[in-house]
């Protein structure tokens, strides 16, 4: 089996740091787009304000202990299987030395599937307007943390690990944060993977804080979301909004977990040279 070179890898670490960049122009339209959930708040009826504080307490029991959402590592490794027949893939140790292409391969098949499945779940609870928004938003948030755990372990990293489940909510945090948001967010995960590093401890630190990721969570969909209130019409902006929604976050998964796989392969080819 050919591994990729460390000319390729340079070059697949360059069109990260691109996308990286890229999602640093978007201040205006993300400002824009919280401005009405500020509206929308005074209006809210309680229930939903009592199935957003079950949602934070799910993401605290998730970063502690994975909770209900811990994903099925058997089913990742037997869709890498299938991309990769030659090889006998039995654990993360393997799934880690497959090429990127394949972990690539298998990660964007999670991502369509759960834009799909995103689709469906959108249009059927914008059936009720308001009230099936209640529903929506949880089951959105619980599909994120399952298709990011999913894309980590398709680039060989273990979601049962505390730090790997911070790293998680770090990318939810990434997607759904405005300019200054995504900056700071880059600069912690670029220096997670040094042990024991002050940055480490400090970014589990940040993380008693999550709450802010349930809020700008719920405040990124905005203007969009907006729309899902009207019943019936509301399934085809809660279609819509899921499915971008989901595919926004996959995209930060893979990208984020490529990089780290990608930056792991350099510096190992780096010591054997």
């Amino acid at each position: 089996m050919n591994l990729e070179t460390t000319e390729a890898l340079e070059k697949e670490l360059q069109t990260i740091e691109k996308w990286e960049k890229d999602q640093k122009g978007l201040w205006f339209w993300e400002r824009i787009g919280r401005l009405p959930f500020k509206l929308l708040d005074k209006l809210t009826p309680s229930f939903i304000q009592n199935k957003l504080g079950i949602m934070l307490d799910e993401i605290g029991s998730y970063i502690q202990t994975g909770g209900k959402y811990l994903t099925k590592e058997t089913n990742i490794i037997g869709k890498l299987q299938a991309k990769s027949p030659e090889m006998n893939i039995k654990d993360l140790n393997d799934v880690s030395s497959l090429p990127l292409d394949v972990m690539d391969s298998v990660s964007h098949d999670i991502k369509n599937s759960g834009s799909k499945l995103a689709t469906v779940q959108g249009a059927t609870t914008g059936i009720g307007g308001i009230f099936t928004l209640a529903i929506d938003i949880p089951l959105l948030l619980g599909m994120s943390i399952k298709i990011l755990q999913d894309i980590a372990i398709t680039y060989g990293f273990d979601p049962r690990i505390r730090q790997e489940r911070i790293f998680i909510v770090k990318c939810l945090q990434f997607t759904t944060s405005d300019v200054v948001g995504k900056r700071a967010i880059l600069e912690e995960l670029s220096k997670m993977d040094l042990p024991e590093s002050e940055s480490n401890r400090k970014m589990a630190s940040e993380l008693q804080g999550w709450r802010e990721v349930v809020y700008t969570y719920r405040d990124q969909f905005g203007w969009k979301k907006l729309l899902q209130i009207v019943p019936i019409a509301g399934m085809i902006f809660g279609a819509i909004t899921n499915r971008s929604m989901i595919a926004d976050m996959a995209d930060t998964g893979i990208m984020l977990y490529r990089k780290r796989r990608i930056l792991e392969r350099i510096q190992e080819t780096t010591l054997k040279n």
